[in-house]
């Protein structure tokens, strides 16, 4: 009897945000800003070839942090809010960029919403991940990061100073009709992969309070094309969470390409 194929967990840093912070720092010592092939940045950050699970994996745990950019295949930069960290002249500055960087996980963001006063037990935080997709082991690894890089940032306890990202959250952004580039709707992964079907395709998700969304077309390669709903306010956290779920839905062929 075949044996299954193993059932991959759902992406999340393998790492905690203040070890991504450190390789991070490395690679920008050596190439500032400037992009890099792979295997370069992966040098710079610690490894000796980007050709080795290890690598890949650190490599994609930076960019899950927000940490390194892709501006083209093949290459990396390290991401200008790095460079901000790294001269921020005040302590309240660095604070509001470590607390980017740890919600810029999709994962990291929908359980800091979710236990908005506190963690719960570890035990009950695996069962969580177990529920969400991941198998036990990895459930056990991503909780270790994920409350490490709680306690680095001082999450809770300094939820208090940082005003202006609690701003940031709820006040609604300027319209932009002229840019439909813009994405921004904080669509659940499933719904979000319903919406970025062609639009030949059946569309469950859709129901009629959807009336008063502006619908955005994009056009795909093969005369096909999907939609985005942009929903009324729109908000700039909004545009940062969908952006973040479209990238862990590229993020298999981004490895596949590093």
């Amino acid at each position: 009897m075949a044996e299954s194929p193993r059932k991959k967990s759902p992406r999340a840093p393998s790492i905690a945000l203040d070890e991504a912070l450190d390789r991070a720092l490395k690679a920008y010592d050596k190439e500032r800003l400037h992009p890099a092939p792979t295997q370069v940045v992966a040098q710079n950050i610690g490894y000796k070839s980007a050709n080795n699970g290890a690598a890949l994996s650190t490599l994609a745990a930076l960019r899950y942090y927000g940490l390194l950019d892709r501006p083209k295949e093949g290459l990396l930069a390290v991401a200008k809010e790095v460079e901000s960290f790294r001269f921020a002249p005040n302590e309240e500055l660095r604070s509001s960029l470590l607390v980017k960087f740890l919600r810029q996980p999709p994962l990291f963001s929908d359980l800091l919403e979710k236990y908005e006063s506190g963690l719960p037990s570890d035990a009950n935080l695996k069962y969580e991940l177990i529920q969400r997709g991941f198998a036990p082991a990895a459930a056990e690894s991503v909780l270790s990061a994920f409350k490490r890089s709680v306690e680095f940032v001082g999450f809770y306890e300094r939820k208090s100073d940082f005003p202006a990202l609690a701003e940031a959250d709820h006040a609604p952004e300027e319209q932009n009709e002229s840019a439909p580039q813009i994405l921004g709707y904080n669509y659940p992964s499933q719904q979000l992969a319903n919406e970025l079907q062609p639009a030949s395709a059946a569309r469950p998700g859709l129901t009629g309070d959807d009336v008063d969304h502006d619908r955005i077309p994009v056009r795909l390669p093969g005369g096909r094309r999907a939609w985005l709903l942009i929903p009324s306010p729109f908000y700039s956290s909004d545009k940062a969470r969908l952006k973040a779920q479209i990238d862990l839905l590229l993020t298999e062929d981004e490895e596949a390409a590093l």
